[in-house]
């Protein structure tokens, strides 16, 4: 047993403030007997439970290791500790059946506790995809290993397989309509080191290794594409679109096409819109849930008109629809509560925007422009001129962004407006040094008069 220190509880302050010594030493809570924390002479701090295995003095003291801090927070430890007691007060010996269950369960084992236990928090489509990739990547590769096993080599391993396509198959049909296909590349081995190192954060929470072996892998640069369409091809997609309605596509899709361009909202967010989420007053849209959970988007007078054109479209189609229930002595028909209902009797969402942005995309001559594409175009007119070059933390507001690093990989974006300013402080520099006023000369002037 290590040397104790004192004892008093354990929160987060004090955590904070435990400096190492020599030897190690422990600081006992004073409110939980037998939870504690370790701290070593590395600087490094476990939380611990101590208890007693069986009954009476002669019974041996187990230490029980919960999780370093920093991976567990105080509070979460203590949750834990309180777990552990109680089960040693019941007679059980938590410390021999958590090595039981180390040599035991496997990687397959431990993805499927942590997709039963640890993914509550998780958005379904989120959880739809870590399903997939832990189905056809995680259990291929490293699933009959058990999980005490697993070292970083392993995960390097791991992340050159899937990167080489080792796990990729033929692509396999689901139902009527959807096919799995399942590649490997860099970017999705990056992707799902990622979800590993997650799950194995949850096996560190609830005692089932010390470590994550995850922690300190390199991985390889996520190269996922965030393509931004310029001026000229905005215009080509305006022309294409107004082609497609002149010839009768399908107005509600190529209006979400429109909105998505001048909101910068995700594809789910306008197919799902409701029409008690849009507020014309305060130009907004005031989405109940999203993937960062309930926000609100502000929006011009572009989007507005849009949807105001399929609001008035939508009253008039519903007045004709109660004029004919009427008139047949039919039940009247509620007003769809989506800005973008199914249609054909459902009652659902419009889901068809992926289809027409295909016939779109193809004849504007944008192959390889995708969707969430005109999302990334939004966020380079608000880093660019058109938005005043707005700082990241606006956009990130403007997208919903919950971290700011999310929006910073926009920032690069931001060159031209760098560049434009960088030529026109040396035009002026040059200027003065020729012992001429700094007149500050346009870089197209520029151009023009070098090549006269």
């Amino acid at each position: 047993m290590a040397d104790a220190k004192r004892a008093e509880r354990l929160t987060k302050r004090v955590v904070d403030a435990a400096k190492p010594a020599e030897k190690r030493y422990i600081i006992w809570d004073s409110d939980l007997t037998g939870f504690g924390l370790r701290v070593s002479p590395s600087g490094a701090k476990s939380f611990i439970a101590f208890y007693r295995a069986g009954t009476g003095r002669k019974a041996p003291m187990r230490e029980y290791t919960i999780g370093r801090f920093g991976t567990l927070t105080a509070e979460q430890a203590r949750a834990e500790a309180e777990r552990v007691l109680s089960a040693a007060r019941l007679g059980s010996d938590p410390q021999a059946d958590k090595a039981k269950i180390q040599r035991e369960m496997t990687v397959s084992d431990l993805c499927d506790l942590y997709l039963t236990e640890g993914t509550s928090t998780k958005k379904a489509s989120t959880l739809a995809t870590d399903r997939g990739r832990i189905t056809v990547h995680i259990k291929p590769v490293l699933g009959k290993k058990s999980v005490s096993s697993v070292t970083a080599s392993d995960v390097e391993r791991f992340m050159r397989a899937v990167a080489e396509g080792k796990t990729a198959k033929e692509p396999e049909k689901l139902g009527k309509r959807a096919v799995r296909h399942v590649k490997g590349g860099k970017g999705t081995a990056t992707r799902t080191v990622g979800l590993l190192g997650g799950i194995f954060s949850f096996a560190v929470r609830h005692g089932l290794r010390p470590d994550n072996p995850v922690t300190g892998v390199t991985r390889y640069k996520d190269g996922r594409c965030e393509r931004f369409l310029s001026a000229a091809e905005l215009g080509k997609l305006g022309e294409a679109l107004a082609a497609e309605e002149a010839e009768g596509g399908n107005r509600l899709g190529l209006a979400v096409i429109r909105l998505l361009i001048t909101t910068g909202a995700r594809k789910g967010e306008i197919e799902g819109l409701r029409w008690d989420e849009v507020d014309f007053d305060r130009s907004a849209l005031r989405l109940r849930d999203s993937k960062t959970g309930a926000k609100v988007i502000a929006i011009g007078a572009p989007a507005l008109a849009v949807l105001a054109e399929v609001r008035r479209e939508a009253k008039a189609a519903q007045a004709k629809a109660e004029e004919k229930a009427k008139a047949e002595g039919q039940p009247v028909p509620k007003p769809s509560p989506w800005v973008f209902p199914a249609g054909r009797g459902s009652e659902g969402h419009w889901i068809g925007t992926p289809k027409l942005w295909a016939k779109v995309k193809a004849a504007a001559g944008l192959a390889d422009v995708r969707l969430h594409d005109l999302r990334h175009t939004y966020a380079s007119l608000a880093v660019g001129a058109a938005g005043g070059g707005q700082s990241l933390a606006v956009i990130g507001k403007l997208l919903g962004h919950a971290d700011v690093r999310t929006t910073a990989r926009y920032a690069h974006l931001a060159d031209d407006p760098v560049r434009q300013a960088a030529d026109r402080i040396a035009q002026a520099a040059a200027a003065g040094l020729a012992g001429q006023s700094a007149e500050v000369v346009p870089m197209s002037n520029a151009r023009n008069s070098r090549k006269a």
